[in-house]
């Protein structure tokens, strides 16, 4: 039975190397039934997973919404806000590919308005806008790969 057992992660931690093959993701975590395992990209692009007891790691919360100042080709500073994506999965602008996108340039949002879904570990996760504005830019495409804290789209501040 233990061998089955063992056998069972491999293959999904195998399964999981695979399906992170051509990402982006540098880093995945996950933690089940006291083991946690972590597949980290290593600098000359080969994926490495490592397994080890569950430890709990405190981390501060990260500072999303902040207004980024940064110099644009024509030489303005940009005054736009990020909205950054709160898990790694698979990105995607609309509910559906024969639906709308949830929102495109020129919208203007507000706070808890869907914005996107992301799916990970096969459930669809609807993400909220936590900061209300006009979008000017979408950074994320549907269909790609984000990782926590990936900037998603960018709005600028109504005043």
């Amino acid at each position: 039975m233990e061998v089955q057992k063992q056998s069972s992660w491999l293959e999904r931690v195998e399964d999981i190397i695979s399906a992170l093959e051509g990402s982006t993701v540098s880093e995945f975590e996950l933690t089940e039934a006291g083991t946690q395992i972590t597949i980290r990209r290593a600098s000359h692009m080969v994926l490495t997973a490592v397994q080890a007891p569950t430890q709990s790691t405190v981390t501060g919360p990260a500072i999303a919404g902040a207004p980024v100042a940064a110099k644009s080709p024509a030489g303005k500073a940009d005054k736009s806000i990020p909205v950054t994506a709160p898990l790694t999965g698979v990105y995607y602008s609309a509910a559906s590919p024969t639906t709308p996108p949830f929102v495109n340039i020129g919208d203007v949002i507000q706070v808890g308005q869907v914005i996107a879904l992301v799916e990970a570990m096969k459930v669809f996760n609807e993400i909220n806008s936590e900061v209300s504005g006009r979008v000017v830019k979408m950074v994320a495409k549907s269909g790609d790969v984000i990782q926590k804290g990936d900037i998603i789209l960018r709005i600028e501040a109504l005043s």
